[in-house]
């Protein structure tokens, strides 16, 4: 089944161009389905790249899935036209007596500040605790896990002495959870942040269990709830050329970057990357949606507790 999303949103051509089967909210309206409704809160700075980017990966389902984006009342972006996001995006405020069956929570460019010093870190947590009860499974990406994980259950964050930036080998700790079916015993997944979470704080909270990790890039994936709550530190949705893209912003800023490791074709960025996260992050999504989201929530939705 198709993916329902607004008319208009600019991932529907990109998508339609790569083959994916993506319907607007009109076409979808005629049809007599209950659709997932998941909610995407974007502090991503390029919306439009993260949109098109979580879109491609949930039109991979064979489930009809309706989309809202919401967006922060108490931020405003500076990189998206203020005309998408006045067509596109809700207000938290506007949804907040809503339900949804799943909910994503993505990265943003703040890991280095403290959680309090996050200028929407009020409104950020606000959401966090209504999506306890208000939606049966969320995925909390890169910065929103760490800030996630703090939240709920206190898990400090560290600054890396360098960026942990590129693509990098990991494993499964717990093959019976369904969140990995069809998995490799090793799979590759990008990363791009300055700050980690540390396994030894996370095992001394009951409730936290670590599922999948990286000798080179720490820990993955931390699940909690019952998959009511998946804290993933990588960025299993990037694109193939948005670790290209970062590395020759920062290059051209004069920021301190090194190539991204394990990305490149023989470490030569005229060669383009290789890309080897791909089928790992359908999975993870398709996984997620099927055994997390939809064999989960109730067919009622607004009985969701």
């Amino acid at each position: 089944m198709p993916v329902n999303i607004p008319k208009g949103l600019p991932a529907i051509e990109t998508l339609k161009k790569e083959n994916i089967f993506v319907m607007d909210n009109e076409r979808a309206s005629g049809q007599d389905i209950r659709p997932l409704r998941i909610a995407i809160v974007n502090l991503m700075p390029l919306k439009i790249t993260t949109e098109t980017d979580l879109i491609r990966l949930l039109s991979n389902s064979p489930l009809q899935l309706e989309i809202d984006f919401i967006k922060l009342k108490s931020h405003t972006s500076k990189n998206t036209p203020i005309r998408h996001m006045q067509m596109f995006y809700k207000t938290f405020e506007s949804v907040s007596d809503q339900k949804y069956d799943g909910m994503i929570i993505t990265g943003a460019p703040v890991e280095q500040l403290d959680y309090k010093d996050v200028t929407y870190w009020d409104e950020i947590t606000q959401i966090f605790d209504w999506a306890r009860h208000n939606v049966t499974s969320t995925l909390f990406i890169c910065w929103a896990a760490q800030a996630g994980l703090y939240h709920y259950y206190g898990v400090p964050k560290y600054d890396l002495k360098e960026k942990m930036f590129g693509v990098f080998k990991h494993v499964v700790l717990d093959k019976k959870n369904q969140i990995f079916r069809g998995f490799d015993d090793e799979f590759y997944v990008p990363h791009s942040r300055h700050t980690e979470i540390r396994r030894k704080d996370i095992e001394k909270v009951k409730g936290l269990k670590v599922i999948s990790e990286s000798d080179d890039a720490g820990v993955y994936m931390v699940m909690a709830r019952g998959g009511r709550e998946f804290f993933i530190t990588g960025h299993s949705e990037y694109s193939p050329l948005t670790l290209d893209a970062e590395y020759k912003r920062d290059l051209e800023k004069g920021l301190p970057i090194k190539m991204p490791v394990n990305y490149y074709r023989d470490d030569n960025p005229e060669l383009g990357p290789l890309v080897r996260w791909r089928s790992h992050a359908n999975l993870l999504f398709t996984n997620w949606l099927n055994y997390f989201v939809y064999q989960l929530t109730p067919y009622n939705i607004d009985t969701i507790v």
